[in-house]
């Protein structure tokens, strides 16, 4: 792709942020173009985002009912999976799910709760709960709010 046909989308989702693409310059050379992106990747980011957000949403109203623990909530809300986080806690994949059912959570010792909490990169007064409202990934994650 030539330099002058990078494409220059005129909706930036990541606010002002842009991404490198690499085009032939007039001389032939590989240069680096700024780019906001282009509609195709900026709709399917958007889908993706969407997606994710209605997994953590799910994940959050399963804690509120009482039949999953927020070890289930931050799993989702941090895109974990059980090999992830039996490589971040140590904990055995059959002891992590077996700390998503709420009443083996309650029982929990301090030490268990403070590694959860650590991994997920919270208090661990956090961890005993969820957020009231529903949030959205890249917001809580990285404070980083997705354009509209």
């Amino acid at each position: 792709m030539k330099k002058e046909e990078v494409p220059q989308y005129d909706e930036n989702l990541l606010n002002g942020i842009k991404e490198i693409q690499y085009a032939v310059d007039e001389n032939g050379e590989y240069t680096e173009v700024k780019s906001p992106g282009w509609e195709p990747k900026n709709i399917a980011l958007k889908q993706a985002l969407k997606l994710v957000d209605e997994m953590i949403e799910d994940a959050r109203q399963l804690v509120i009912n009482g039949e999953k623990s927020p070890v289930y909530f931050y799993m989702n809300l941090k895109q974990m999976d059980f090999s992830i986080l039996k490589e971040e806690t140590g904990f055995p994949k059959f002891i992590i799910k077996k700390h998503l059912k709420p009443s083996v959570f309650k029982k929990l010792s301090e030490k268990k709760l403070k590694k959860y909490a650590s991994v997920f990169g919270i208090s661990k007064e956090e961890l005993l709960t969820v957020p009231e409202k529903p949030v959205k990934a890249l917001e809580y994650n990285f404070g980083f709010k997705l354009k509209n």
